[in-house]
């Protein structure tokens, strides 16, 4: 696993999270219907029930793993922040900060930080080859994916 790879999980990760809550939403919005049309006509109600308990059953299940995802996604994010403290150029740090603790888009820093997209890019490599030092190196070596954990 490279440098900027170790750091993406973060990013990755982000975008899952908000993806769940995004299917979240909608089976919580599932149950709304579900219970207006318990209250439509007099049909039978046991199959609209079984279906309202399934629907509920899985917004348990995603609440608990997104809370999970949420979890890991602050753990990554508190060893970020101890590797990003240990480089020195606080240019380096702010560019780094934006993106994996903040998860900025490019165009996003480049405004904030007032730098064009291309010396942003570079000073984004020139971090992440100083960042290299303080990532665990049993972690590159034997690093669990993203894929492998879920």
């Amino acid at each position: 696993m490279t440098t900027k790879e170790y750091f993406e999980q973060a990013l990755t990760l982000n975008k899952r999270i908000n993806s769940k809550l995004d299917h979240l939403g909608a089976l919580r919005e599932m149950t709304t219907k579900a219970s207006i049309t318990l209250s439509d006509m007099p049909r039978s109600s046991s199959r609209n029930m079984y279906r309202m308990q399934d629907i509920i059953s899985k917004i348990v299940d995603l609440e608990n793993e997104i809370n999970g995802d949420i979890d890991r996604f602050v753990d990554m994010k508190r060893e970020y922040m101890r590797i990003i403290g240990e480089i020195r150029n606080p240019v380096f740090q702010l560019v780094m900060e934006q993106r994996y603790l903040c998860c900025r888009t490019w165009e996003k820093i480049s405004e904030e930080l007032g730098y064009e997209l291309r010396s942003l890019h570079r000073l984004h490599g020139e971090a992440l080859k100083v960042a290299e030092r303080f990532i665990p190196a049993w972690y590159t070596k034997n690093a669990v994916t993203m894929e492998t954990c879920h």
